[in-house]
């Protein structure tokens, strides 16, 4: 008899003890992540810094708020049953689609050919990043209900609550973000259960799409420059081919093991243009060379398999597609930031996930992070 009442009575203490789940954080990953985090703060550091002495200090101290941020909203995020947002996913949703409908209104600052954020004092704020967090919950919540049993109905309802925000951020215009939402919902509607043809129809619907985008006047002239300038290696050396030419150069100056920490001509110059947003892969090319870059993507590389590693542990479906979402994120900003710098890939201005210079994408990444931890802690119960 007492060893049964012990037995009942031990998962009962476990329940009653609030700090139960963090014993089954997952330390690689949160480890990995702060790593990533740290050595963006310093190449945004060395991007910035200037020629001049002293150096200019101001971007470092703004990321490095940004950062503190971001861990707090990781820690919060982590706290929280994931379950529980489900929960709260409808006045979640709503309240996100009417911040990216504002923002396209006079409330909303324009900056580099897009309307995406609001002007806060000195800082800038971009609701479609935060959304993308949105979106993984929102579709999650749907999919795991589901269960697998997707009929056209539906797919209808997960394409709308996936279209809508896509729709708003394309009026401002911003097409590197919207594909980011694309891989999204394609990944999750493929590990939801969503029919195989119906995916097919969809890829099929979005390359359309995409060229009748490109096509028209959605876009302007300069950012569908910014798209195309990959596809032509014999461009101009003005405007985004500019921008590409200098990336590469700052990449092969690095050679193998770079110029050295805050060294070299195109960083220390600032010839790399947008370097600690948009190109700031190229810092850490031409800075730490090619052993820089492979120990960065090594990171990565950690970073999405515990990550994959939690969507496979997860106790239930909820769960393992909001893992999935993330990871897709990831993914797909990783290879899509790393690549555009290196000329193969089209130059959206998708920011490299903790490495980037900017606030809203960085607390993103880190709430991200929080969410797939939350995941893992909460596994077995």
């Amino acid at each position: 008899m007492a060893l049964s009442t012990s037995a009942r009575s031990g998962p009962d203490r476990s329940r009653r003890d609030l700090s139960a789940p963090w014993r089954h954080t997952d330390p690689v990953l949160l480890v990995c992540t702060l790593a990533v985090s740290l050595l963006g703060l310093i190449m945004v550091f060395s991007a910035t810094r200037g020629p001049t002495d002293p150096p200019v200090t101001s971007f470092l101290f703004k990321q490095g708020l940004f950062m503190l941020v971001g861990v707090v909203a990781m820690v919060v995020t982590a706290s929280i049953d994931y379950r529980k947002y489900r929960d709260w996913i409808v006045p979640i949703y709503v309240a996100t689609m009417l911040f990216l409908a504002l923002v396209v209104s006079a409330l909303g600052s324009t900056s580099k050919g897009a309307q995406s954020w609001f002007a806060v004092g000195g800082f800038q704020i971009q609701p479609s990043e935060m959304s993308k967090i949105v979106l993984i919950l929102a579709l999650a919540s749907l999919l795991g209900a589901w269960k697998g049993d997707i009929d056209l109905r539906r797919l209808g309802m997960a394409l709308a609550i996936a279209g809508i925000p896509m729709i708003l951020i394309m009026l401002q215009p911003d097409l590197g973000t919207a594909l980011v939402f694309i891989a999204i919902t394609v990944v999750m509607f493929l590990i939801g259960g969503v029919r195989g043809r119906y995916l097919a129809v969809l890829a099929l619907v979005g390359l359309m799409g995409i060229t009748g985008i490109l096509t028209s006047n959605v876009l302007g002239q300069y950012q569908k420059d910014r798209l195309t300038v990959f596809l032509d290696s014999s461009a101009k050396l003005e405007g985004p081919a500019y921008n590409v030419k200098q990336s590469q150069a700052a990449i092969a100056n690095g050679g193998v093991t770079g110029s050295g920490l805050f060294q070299g001509p195109q960083t220390r110059l600032r010839y790399v243009p947008e370097q600690q947003t948009d190109f700031i892969f190229t810092a850490l090319g031409e800075q730490l060379g090619f052993v820089g870059g492979a120990t960065l993507l090594g990171l990565f590389v950690v970073i999405v398999w515990r990550i994959w590693r939690t969507a496979k542990l997860a106790r239930d479906l909820l769960g393992t597609l909001v893992c999935v979402g993330v990871l897709a994120m990831f993914v797909f900003q990783i290879f899509e930031s790393v690549g555009m710098t290196m000329g193969i890939m089209p130059v959206t201005g998708i920011p490299l996930p903790f490495m980037s210079y900017g606030g809203s994408s960085t607390v993103a990444s880190f709430v991200g992070i929080g969410l797939v931890l939350n995941v893992h802690m909460h596994r077995f119960r």
